[in-house]
């Protein structure tokens, strides 16, 4: 059995020191024998990475290439913020398919934002980094335009996506996370690419 290759592709300096914990938790808990490569994630800016097509082109293609080295995949991992994700995920899937259609390439939005997850999954944050013990979720996380906020406002330092996202990618409860649509998602196409190319 060989260890998936995933070449991340990520928006928020937060994002760039959580995704590689993220990955391991979830494919350990798919498969414990499986410890992830995960390339080191390659940061774009959102708003080029979407509306520049060079931009784009040039990043995916450095992605796939790292990705297409080792027989893995690509993990595109964005907020979605106001977008449509039914209509943006398949729009960027395709571009990507037109850089590279030899490699898999999987796209996943984060709705509204990857502290989403984190105020999806509150109760099982409870009483860390400065949350409030008896901390509860929301009864809409999705609808909440700035979970960053929502979570510094609870926190008596303030919210540190550099500090905080990687440790609450750490202890957030995946099931609780996954009364989210996006993280379901996530958790869904990375087990898919599992199934495909390691087992």
């Amino acid at each position: 059995m060989t260890h998936p290759y995933i070449a991340p592709i990520v928006e928020g300096h937060g994002e760039v020191q959580s995704v590689r914990g993220l990955l391991r938790r979830i494919v350990s808990e798919f498969d414990p024998r499986l410890v992830p490569v995960v390339n080191p994630p390659i940061r774009v800016k959102a708003g080029s990475f979407l509306k520049d097509a060079a931009y784009f082109d040039k990043h995916v293609a450095l992605a796939c290439a790292k990705a297409s080295e080792y027989g893995g995949f690509v993990l595109i991992l964005l907020d979605c913020d106001d977008d449509c994700p039914a209509r943006l995920g398949p729009e960027l899937s395709r571009k990507a398919r037109e850089v590279r259609s030899d490699v898999p390439v999987v796209v996943v939005l984060a709705h509204r934002e990857y502290e989403t997850w984190f105020v999806t999954a509150a109760e099982s944050l409870g009483g860390r980094r400065g949350l409030p013990v008896d901390l509860k979720r929301p009864d809409d996380p999705e609808a909440i335009r700035d979970a960053k906020g929502w979570l510094g406002d609870r926190m008596p330092s303030g919210y540190d996506p550099v500090v905080d996202q990687p440790s609450f990618t750490e202890m957030m409860d995946f099931e609780q996370a996954s009364g989210n649509a996006s993280f379901r998602r996530l958790l869904r196409v990375i087990r898919a690419q599992l199934v495909g190319n390691t087992l």
